[in-house]
Formats: structure tokens, C-alpha cells, sequence
């Protein structure tokens, strides 16, 4: 909880600059308000909205949770506390839940167009800076599981990389002996060629990069005969209307930066009672 109480202390920092003017010319007493859905979508955010509840000394009751569906109209919870407290914290509160929620409604669909099918859906690095972890945190509540972290999670060799490596197969055994024993390689190829280059090296995962269905069908074919250890990831051109076509070809993972990049945020609205 460390990393989230400092993110909601920092946004809220943000918000207010020197001070709500607001503040000093509040109405004494408690009030109370409810956060209300103003579409339709998943949930998310709950866990950093009730960080920033305790952060802030008000009171926090949700009536929907993380995960859940949401219809317009539902009230997703109940806030008690001083007036000047709510409305300092009525936009950051407000910002995250629809940020989150919006996320987790992508992941959501996508999710949705491949529940029956045994293929994991990962999301990407392409996330906000400052805001990876809070983002790929409501991505996972939607449904999708979340590739690397950061480049320390797994040494992937992208494009970029290769054109910095004259012999894949030596800088692989050289990896090895330098990166954790359980740490995975993962390559990132374009044409069957650099597949077949790529697994004789001794690369853990694959990456289909920008290959259509039939190209990538021919590629799992070829790992199931000769290097069947090997996982097969799609990327590139991956979404809600070509999602399925790639699931069915046999990879065992497909990731898409859509997931989080083109989410769009949800709408909610706070009530004072």
C-alpha cells in the first residue's frame, strides 16, 4: 500500500496546489454524497479511491466494487465527512475511478471475445509515465494479465536490440549466465525466418510481430513439431475485431497496447445528499 498511498497523496498535492480556497470558507459540519455512474462499463479504482478516503480523513462506503458491472444510475459509494474535505477531494476521487474503470472496460471487451479459448490476453509497456502500475492495476481487473512490469521483468529482444547483435545465438548463452536463472528471453520476430533463427538460439518465448493469422498459424505449426517448449505471443494489429481471428491460431498469448492506450474513461459524477 506504500506506492498507493503516495500516488493519491501526490495527486491530491496536485490538485490543490497552495491550498483549496475553498477551504477556509466551508460550511462546518459532516456531509454526505454518492459517486454515480453515468454509463455503463466495469469497475475499477476502488482499492486507490479508498486509499485516498483514509489518506484524507473521510469516510468511504462502496456499493459496487472492483470488477463489477456498472449501469447508469448506480451509486457507487456512499461518502461521509467534513465539506471542505469532500470537495477538495471530489475531482481527484472522481479522475481515478473513471480512469480505472474506463481501462478495465477495454480489457473487459477484449476479454470478453476470447473467454472460451485457451490464450492469455496481455497488456504492454505503452502505459502513461508515473502510471504504469495504476493503470496495468486496472487492466488486470478487467481481465487481462499484465506482461512486463518494467525491463527488469524479462529480457526481451526487440528490433532495435538485433541491430546491436551480430551473433544471437552467443549473446543468448551470454545472457544466461548474467540475468537470474528463472528470468525468461523473449524475441521479437517479424518473418518465419527469424522465428526459426530465434528458437535455434535458444529463446523461451517469441513474439509474432506484425504477422498476419496464416503467417502465425505456420509458425505454431513449426513449434509444435520441433521446438515445443517454446510460448508464442502475438502483437501488432491486435483488436476488438481482429482479437479472436489471432487467438484462434494457436499462440498461447496475445497482447495489445489498445488495451490501456485507447481506453476511453467512463463518466461518473459525485451527488451531495
Amino acid at each position: 500500500m506504500i506506492n498507493i498511498k503516495k500516488f493519491v497523496k501526490n495527486a491530491i498535492i496536485e490538485d490543490n496546489g497552495r491550498g483549496d480556497l475553498f477551504f477556509d470558507v466551508a460550511p462546518k459540519g459532516k456531509f454526505t454524497a454518492r459517486a454515480i455512474a453515468k454509463d455503463d462499463g466495469i469497475l475499477a479504482g476502488e482499492l486507490y479511491a479508498k486509499a485516498l478516503a483514509k489518506t484524507e480523513k473521510f469516510d468511504c462506503k462502496f456499493l459496487k466494487h472492483d470488477g463489477d458491472v456498472l449501469k447508469k444510475g448506480d451509486v457507487i459509494a456512499k461518502l461521509e465527512g467534513k465539506a471542505s474535505i469532500l470537495l477538495s477531494s471530489e475531482r481527484t476521487f472522481l479522475n481515478m475511478l473513471q480512469h480505472a474503470s474506463g481501462i478495465a472496460t477495454m480489457a473487459n471487451k477484449f476479454a470478453s471475445k476470447i473467454e472460451d479459448l485457451d490464450v492469455a490476453l496481455l497488456d504492454t509497456r505503452k502505459t502513461r509515465p508515473q502510471l504504469r502500475d495504476f493503470e496495468k492495476y486496472a487492466s488486470r481487473i478487467g481481465g487481462a494479465i499484465n506482461h512486463r512490469l518494467g525491463l527488469d521483468d524479462c529480457l526481451m529482444i526487440k528490433d532495435t536490440h538485433m541491430r546491436t547483435i551480430t551473433d544471437l545465438e552467443e549473446f543468448i548463452k551470454k545472457a544466461r549466465k548474467r540475468i537470474s536463472w528463472v528470468t525468461k528471453i523473449e524475441i521479437e520476430c517479424e518473418t518465419f525466418e527469424q522465428v526459426k533463427e530465434a528458437m535455434k538460439a535458444g529463446a523461451d518465448i517469441i513474439m509474432c510481430d506484425n504477422m498476419n493469422p496464416e503467417q502465425i498459424k505456420e509458425v505454431v505449426k513449426y513449434r509444435n513439431e520441433v521446438h515445443p517448449h517454446v510460448l508464442l505471443e502475438a502483437s501488432g494489429n491486435i483488436n476488438l475485431d481482429t482479437v479472436r481471428e489471432y487467438a484462434l491460431t494457436g499462440v498461447d498469448a496475445l497482447s495489445s497496447g489498445s488495451i490501456i492506450h485507447q481506453a476511453t474513461w467512463l463518466d461518473f459524477s459525485m451527488k451531495f445528499d
